[in-house]
């Protein structure tokens, strides 16, 4: 089986072939006459396959594979294709790491050469279209669905599903001291998206309310289909000290995470104030 690699650069060549040895595929440089090629040699990669005779009744049952099953480098028994994020052969003849599984391809990732590694070929999804499953659940996209799954969901839409919001990051609980200023943090996973407001729950109304020294900033991430929001509350008082409620809804629903702000006199803590500054408490 001849594979030809036009266009690489000399030093990326030097990557690629080790990367290929390491495929079990055989590679040397192609005698090309053309000006293109002898300024820039191409790769040519040869592999040997010693295959039988195909004998179906001979192969060995399959599992239930992650990723559905893939022809084996012979072309007759079917294996387990390897999933999104593991190694692969380029060629699909290779035999040393497998072939990807269904949506799946093989590639090398560029950023590995950037940051002067040497590439590995892994599987890919052909699609990164978030998608939403017959269960309800959203999914990264249809190999993580399938993956996850066992192949018993099916992808209703793109995009997520419409449901309510997620908190994938609740507020923490804190404890600091009376002058100093804090800030809490919510992340929320919705579709449609959401609105999040914070409440105290000593308190008839959403924050900040008329109160200066609290602040409320809201911004779309750092997911796809995600809002963070931050609670600030400066110069700390006594009065502070309670539990705040991150709230996120839509019309699908609501939901709620709560912490609890423990604000003390420096003193009384028995920890210098530069602790708790440096974000140890």
């Amino acid at each position: 089986h001849l594979k030809i690699y036009n266009g690489i650069p000399q030093e990326e060549q030097a990557m690629l072939l080790l990367t290929l040895l390491l495929s079990g595929v055989h590679t040397f440089p192609a005698n090309v006459s053309s000006p293109s090629a002898t300024s820039n040699p191409s790769l040519l990669a040869l592999t040997a396959i010693d295959c039988p005779p195909c004998q179906p009744e001979l192969c060995p049952l399959t599992p239930l594979c992650p990723a559905g099953w893939v022809l084996g480098r012979c072309g007759c028994c079917q294996e387990c294709g390897n999933v999104e994020g593991q190694p692969c052969d380029l060629d699909p003849r290779g035999a040393f790491y497998g072939r990807c599984g269904r949506h799946l391809r093989c590639q090398l990732d560029p950023a590995d050469l950037l940051h002067g590694n040497i590439p590995e070929p892994r599987c890919v999804c052909e699609s990164q279209q978030v998608v939403c499953g017959s269960d309800g659940v959203t999914y990264e996209n249809i190999c993580r669905m399938e993956e996850r799954t066992q192949h018993s969901v099916t992808v209703t839409s793109s995009g997520p599903c419409e449901a309510a919001p997620q908190i994938k990051l609740p507020p923490q609980n804190l404890v600091s001291v009376t002058g100093k200023d804090i800030i809490f943090h919510c992340e929320v996973f919705a579709f449609p998206m959401v609105t999040i407001e914070w409440w105290k729950d000593d308190h008839a109304e959403s924050l900040p309310g008329d109160d200066p020294h609290i602040s409320v900033q809201c911004r779309g991430g750092p997911m796809h289909y995600e809002l963070s929001s931050w609670l600030q509350i400066e110069t700390l008082r006594k009065h502070d000290t309670g539990i705040y409620h991150c709230v996120a809804s839509n019309k699908f629903g609501r939901v709620m995470a709560s912490a609890n702000l423990t604000v003390v006199d420096e003193g009384k803590l028995g920890i210098s104030s530069r602790f708790l500054s440096a974000g140890l408490f």
